[in-house]
């Protein structure tokens, strides 16, 4: 056991060792010969060092229990000696994207963390998982249906795992309501809407406002997080959605969707609304249901979050949702618990934004949906 990389490793414990699995939630030091210490620390590397990644991914990997912040991938040079500095990241650690690919061969990067501008996700994703790392793509997916398959069927071909950048399936509030809905506390859903809106301004040039680089516009950004909304507060993927686009500020957006409104049927019966836009700050999620109601508000911002229902207000202790997330990544690649946030999930969201597109495209025309549970 001793001769065997790290990387090798933790390859073999992802899916058993000697043929057998193990046991979901086992230490990994009893795999090692069952003496009691701390589980080793999986490496994580950065792809981008944007605004997320600086001021939230980094500082949450500070505080993670099973990973931490191993490498960086960069095009800014600058960049790299203040993160090396501050994190202490040693030379061999530290990648442009021309020589990505180069991370095969370091066996400290155990997963890749793709947070770039969304039509470099699937590049980057799929680079990253033949190079057998383990990799989160941050949201949303990719750009379109079919590259959410490329990504997949890379990481299934690679036999690594995936999981997208949806750090609120890890955090309590978002958790509870979940609970909520399946354990139908307050019996079923009739109706739900959620808002995801900020008002965007200043640099009009950002990559948010460029279609090339982003996909599209609010929809491909907070759209994405109303879309999750509706889907965990009733439990249900819809099966046909009616949609609506309209700018206040044509001169600034462009390029890109403004806001968005689309309304959801589900197959329970239950409707929904869904609002999102980049010119206005809103931050919501709302359902009524047989015996109650329950509310989030806000409901996807970075915490901390709030809630209430009908029964009385909702109260969580407070953690950075990044760390939350990362943690649970790396719990699913070292003990096989469950994949809170799957790559299906990540494509079914993008099936939905492509209905949500076509159906303004043809006038707002109902769009039907055969998710099935894909996703949940």
């Amino acid at each position: 056991m001793r001769n065997i990389s790290r990387r090798s490793f933790n390859k073999t414990l992802s899916k058993g060792i000697g043929g057998v699995t193990l046991l979901s939630g086992m230490p990994l030091a009893c795999a090692m010969g069952g003496h009691k210490q701390e589980k080793k620390k999986l490496g994580l590397a950065l792809v981008g060092l944007g605004s997320y990644s600086t001021y939230q991914l980094a500082p949450s990997l500070v505080d993670c229990e099973l990973c931490y912040l191993a490498g960086i991938v960069t095009g800014t040079p600058e960049k790299e000696k203040i993160w090396q500095d501050k994190y202490k990241i040693p030379d061999a650690n530290i990648y442009n994207y021309e020589n990505f690919d180069s991370i095969e061969s370091n066996d400290s990067i155990d997963i890749v963390y793709v947070v770039l501008p969304n039509s470099m996700h699937a590049d980057f994703s799929i680079r990253a998982a033949k190079a057998g790392k383990h990799v989160i793509c941050e949201k949303p997916m990719a750009v379109s249906v079919e590259e959410c398959d490329a990504i997949i069927e890379a990481c299934k071909k690679a036999s690594v795992k995936l999981s997208v950048g949806y750090r609120l399936h890890s955090e309590p509030y978002t958790q509870e309501i979940k609970r909520l809905v399946d354990e139908k506390v307050f019996g079923n859903v009739q109706y739900i809407s959620a808002e995801a809106a900020y008002r965007s301004g200043g640099n009009p040039d950002q990559w948010r406002l460029n279609k090339a680089l982003s996909g599209g516009g609010a929809l491909m950004n907070m759209g994405v997080y109303a879309i999750q909304s509706a889907i965990y507060g009733t439990g249900e993927n819809p099966i046909s959605v009616t949609a609506q686009e309209f700018s206040s500020r044509p001169e600034y957006f462009k390029d890109t969707d403004e806001t968005i409104t689309a309304q959801f049927e589900f197959s329970s019966g239950a409707f929904g609304n869904i609002m999102t836009s980049h010119n206005t700050n809103v931050n919501r999620m709302y359902a009524t249901c047989d015996k109650g109601w329950f509310e989030l508000n806000p409901a996807s911002s970075y915490g901390p979050l709030a809630g209430k229902t009908s029964n009385g207000d909702l109260s969580f202790p407070h953690e950075r949702q990044q760390k939350l997330q990362m943690d649970d990544f790396a719990r699913h690649i070292l003990d096989d618990t469950p994949n809170v946030a799957p790559g299906e999930m990540g494509k079914r969201d993008m099936i939905v934004v492509e209905a949500i597109y076509e159906s303004i495209e043809k006038g707002n025309s109902k769009i039907e949906l055969k998710l099935g549970t894909i996703g949940l």
